[in-house]
């Protein structure tokens, strides 16, 4: 192999992950699956696409080799292949906060509407938590609660909500997480439970960047 052939066929393969997170739905997919694993019907439902295109974004993920599979039954079961995916996630992520400013117009709009533009850091939330000063929801889907959730979080999906708001109490400060930024369930969670009167915020970590901070979760 000379090495224009090598070259060549180096970035042919760095070419072929980037052209893997180039779609708006197969990052969301990624996102998701960075909760836990999912089959293609629930996938499809999530991201509100059909059944035929979240198998089409599935088999490019799965052919780049960023998502493997397994059967369970009938069913065919996708999970990312490993940490490093979610991580080179985030880093997309961080970096067009960094140079993209209609993303960060965007999310200060979003936030601003819902008074949530000072979410807590895992480091405060840590301190609060173990002083009991704060009753921690989790409002994702309690299939994803099961996966991995932040210590001592109790599982309240966002679609619950509305009909147990009576069980949370009034007297201590609510803080409410989701998947992470560009998720919105923890972000309509805290403007619901304020318009009801109570005290809440909105964690700025999810399960991942918890971990990654270097703290512990629960299963």
């Amino acid at each position: 192999m000379t090495g224009r052939e090598f070259k060549d066929l180096s970035f042919q393969h760095f070419a072929l992950i980037a052209n893997s997170f180039a779609h708006p739905k197969r990052l969301e997919i990624i996102d998701i699956l960075s909760q836990g694993s999912r089959d293609v019907d629930k996938l499809s439902k999530e991201t509100n696409m059909s059944f035929a295109n979240t198998s089409r974004h599935l088999q490019i993920l799965k052919n780049a080799k960023l998502v493997t599979t397994r059967k369970e039954g009938v069913r065919i079961i996708y999970s990312l292949v490993n940490e490093d995916v979610i991580k080179c996630w985030k880093n997309l992520q961080s970096l067009t906060e960094k140079i993209a400013i209609e993303i960060r117009e965007a999310a200060r709009l979003f936030f601003e509407e819902r008074a949530t533009l000072n979410p807590m850091p895992a480091s405060e939330l840590w301190e609060k938590l173990k002083n009991n000063e704060v009753t921690l929801i989790d409002v994702r889907p309690r299939e994803e609660y099961l996966n991995g959730h932040l210590p001592n979080a109790v599982s309240l999906p966002l679609k619950e909500l509305k009909e147990k708001i009576d069980e949370l109490p009034h007297n201590k400060e609510i803080v409410a997480y989701c998947r992470g930024p560009y998720c919105v369930l923890a972000a309509d969670a805290v403007k619901l439970l304020r318009e009801k009167g109570f005290t809440v915020t909105l964690s700025k970590d999810d399960v991942n960047s918890w971990r990654y901070a270097g703290y512990q979760i629960e299963r």
